[in-house]
Parts: C-alpha cells; structure tokens; sequence
C-alpha cells in the first residue's frame, strides 16, 4: 500500500492526473488492447448533477475518446438489477480493469458502498445514508428533497478485483476516514479500510487529510515521496509510450 502526501488539495489533484497519464502511456493502449479505467456510480442519465453528465461535461467531451468505449451506469434502466449484471458482465468482458480511481465520504465509503455493507458486494443498487445525502445536498440548492436517495454503484469486491486502486482523500472533514483506512483494521463500517488488503492501493492525500494520523505514520510515508515522485516524473507521452 503506497500513501502519498502532497501540501494541499491542487498538488494532490495534480500528482494523481499526472499518475494517471502515466499508467495509461505506460500500458501501450491501441486499437484492440484498451486501458479500463474504472469510475464508480450512476444516477438517473440526463440529471444535471449524474455522474454521466458530470463526466461528460468535465471529462470524455474533452478527449478522444469513442462514446461507445464510456460505460456509465443508466440510473434510468426499467431493469435495475439487469443493468448491475451487464456493467459486472462488461468489466469482464474488457478484461477487467486495470486502474480503479475514486474517493471516499467523510463516513469511509468507497464510491456508494455505505457503512456496513458487505466487502465482497458487486455492482447494485444502494440505499444512501442520510450523510451521504446531507453532503450532497450542495450540488441540488440545498433542497433534501431533490436529493436521489438511492444510487447503482460498483460494489466493495468490483473495485478489489481491479488490477490496481487508487483513492483520492483531500479535506479535513475526511481526516478520520483516512486514520481509519491507514491505521486500524478492515472493518465493513469503513468499507474505504478494505483496501489494506488489496495488493496495488495508491492513496493521494493532502496534508488536512492526515490530521487524524499519527505523527510516524505521516513521516514515514513522507519518507518515501522520492520514491513516489518517479512514478509521475518524467511524465511519458504517448509518442514516447509507443
């Protein structure tokens, strides 16, 4: 398990881009051999705030990228448990996939795998917490009532089946859920804490979010950063990749 520590969110967000880049260079992607870039949740397709819309808005409509290759879960499917078993049936399909990136909430969850729900779980549809929807109030005017209460994500044991993890955690407010993933044991109430037992886990901190750690913890990882800063420089070109 690597844990790196930038000095603030922009850094943060920063090295994972630039890791990113480089793991995809790194796996020479060509016409008949893709990268699977694992992404976690779905709600209704054509709201404003859906993850669909959110990453076409901020990310695929920005790249080349085939529309055909940018599977999302359709929260509006007639058949919500068929479309959980075609996502699971596709990332099989695809060979798996090879980076899985995501964030946590404040509570520990990984994508919408809330407290207490089973670490080998599969794609499904999920009831949210009331602090789930508490933090997502923001991105609907504040209004609780406009907040979806239930979303499809991957489950705990999808992401664990993914070559490699990485997990964004930035802000104070998510100090307590990165002790809980770095410094105590797995536990189903923290389901980010499952992640200790996968074999490639890359967490991406800042420093807010290592308030809860101890003061060895944080030096020791801080030790390494020269060894994890040559996993983002040099950043690879896909001129170079090929």
């Amino acid at each position: 398990m690597r844990l790196v520590i930038l000095d603030n969110y922009d850094l943060a967000s920063e090295w994972a881009a630039k890791y990113i880049c480089n793991r995809i260079i790194q796996f020479r992607p060509g016409q008949d051999r893709y990268f699977t870039l694992g992404l976690p949740t779905g709600l209704p397709r054509n709201h404003p705030e859906s993850y669909h819309s959110y990453m076409w808005n901020n990310f695929f409509k920005h790249i080349d990228i085939d529309p055909n290759n940018a599977h999302i879960l359709d929260g509006n499917a007639t058949d919500l448990q068929a479309e959980c078993d075609a996502f699971e049936k596709k990332i099989k399909e695809a060979g798996g996939i090879d980076l899985f990136v995501g964030g946590i909430g404040p509570d520990g969850h990984i994508a919408f795998n809330e407290p207490g729900s089973s670490l080998v779980s599969r794609t499904r549809l999920k009831t949210l917490a009331m602090d789930t929807i508490l933090a997502n109030a923001k991105y609907f005017d504040g209004d609780l009532s406009k907040v979806p209460t239930m979303a499809l994500t991957v489950g705990v044991g999808t992401v664990m089946d993914a070559r490699e993890v990485m997990i964004l955690i930035t802000g104070a407010h998510k100090a307590f859920a990165l002790y809980k993933a770095i410094e105590e044991g797995v536990n189903h109430m923290w389901t980010v804490s499952a992640f200790q037992q996968h074999p490639r886990t890359i967490f991406v901190c800042d420093e807010d979010a290592t308030l809860e750690l101890r003061v060895k913890t944080v030096k020791y990882f801080k030790g390494l950063m020269h060894v994890h800063n040559k996993l983002v420089d040099p950043l690879y070109s896909m001129k170079e990749g090929n």
